[in-house]
């Protein structure tokens, strides 16, 4: 069954390493696993690490450079994507579709107009910020003592919106929440967020998002990242459970993964945002794991449609709705 993974911070580890000098990183620490994972399409983001954000402009080029520097070298496999047509003929051809994304739009600093350059490179996600504030909008852990959409947020939204660019609220505090909610036109996502009845975690969704993202038409795109599974055992079983909940409070047609593995990452990297002792959910640490998460699904009864739109069609559809504009 094909998987479309709606985060993957590939980019990230790909950049790094080549300015390291290391080569053939994908085809050595990433492929085998995508593909044992059925992964045929994702959303690279760019996301510009603290250590790095004294040039978040420099450092956003950086990532972008490197990385698909990476992987223009396996166009065999790989083939970066702008829209939904580029995506069928992708998975089609058995590639992996690559779409351009931004976790948090740091490396604009405080200019949305900078959205118009990005969307030419292939820009077509992006969540206005990471955990922190910037000029655009407040995260979840901002000490900014005004929180929510900044004027450049709102320009960037409307921006977004003209262009065709998913809007991403994942990293999002509730009154930038509720901003974008408030001012958007077109469906949005969460793309990496699990449910805060669940898992009390500052990155989960209470009710009251999950059904103003499905009021939308948008998506939630469940998180194995251990610290929004779990409080004390995080596991296959416990972020089902997370999918159940959003299928019986959303909808079917609102749910997909967005998996944020870390496994890839240096313990620098993990050690900038984790904030407990674990370090992973047993069963589905990594993208050759999401077969394990895949059958715990189907024991539940969930049918084999159920599954195609939970694994891949509802994030395509919804990729072809935004980039149709």
């Amino acid at each position: 069954m094909i998987v479309f993974d709606g985060h993957s911070d590939l980019l990230t580890d790909l950049s790094t390493r080549r300015i390291n000098g290391e080569r053939n990183i994908f085809g050595t620490r990433h492929y085998p696993k995508l593909k044992k994972g059925c992964i045929g399409a994702l959303i690279a983001v760019v996301w510009i690490e603290p250590p790095y954000g004294s040039k978040p402009s420099a450092a956003m080029m950086e990532i972008i450079k490197n990385g698909y520097a990476e992987l223009c070298t396996f166009n065999g496999v790989v083939f970066p994507v702008r829209i939904a047509d580029e995506l069928d003929l992708a998975v089609k051809n058995n590639k992996i579709a690559v779409i351009l994304g931004m976790e948090g739009l740091e490396g604009l600093e405080d200019d949305p107009e900078g959205i118009y350059f990005l969307y030419e490179l292939g820009l077509r996600h992006a969540s206005l910020t990471w955990n922190a504030a910037n000029g655009f909008a407040t995260g979840v852990r901002a000490d900014r003592e005004t929180k929510g959409l900044t004027a450049a947020g709102k320009r960037a939204v409307k921006i977004m919106e003209e262009l065709g660019i998913i809007i991403d609220v994942s990293h999002a505090d509730e009154k930038t929440f509720w901003d974008i909610i408030s001012i958007a036109k077109t469906p949005i996502i969460a793309s990496h967020s699990n449910v805060y009845n669940l898992c009390p975690a500052d990155r989960n969704l209470k009710d009251e998002q999950i059904r103003a993202i499905a009021k939308t038409g948008g998506i939630i795109g469940i998180n194995s990242w251990h610290e929004f599974v779990d409080k004390e055992n995080p596991n296959l079983d416990k972020l089902a459970n997370h999918i159940d909940y959003l299928v019986n409070l959303a909808g079917i047609d609102h749910v997909a993964f967005g998996f944020d593995f870390t496994d890839f990452l240096s313990d620098s990297t993990v050690s900038s945002f984790k904030t407990t002792e674990l370090s992973a959910t047993l069963g589905i640490n990594s993208a050759d794991e999401i077969p394990n998460l895949i059958e715990v699904l189907k024991s539940r009864g969930y049918s084999d449609k159920a599954l195609e739109k939970i694994c891949f069609k509802n994030l395509r559809n919804l990729f072809k709705l935004i980039t149709s504009k």
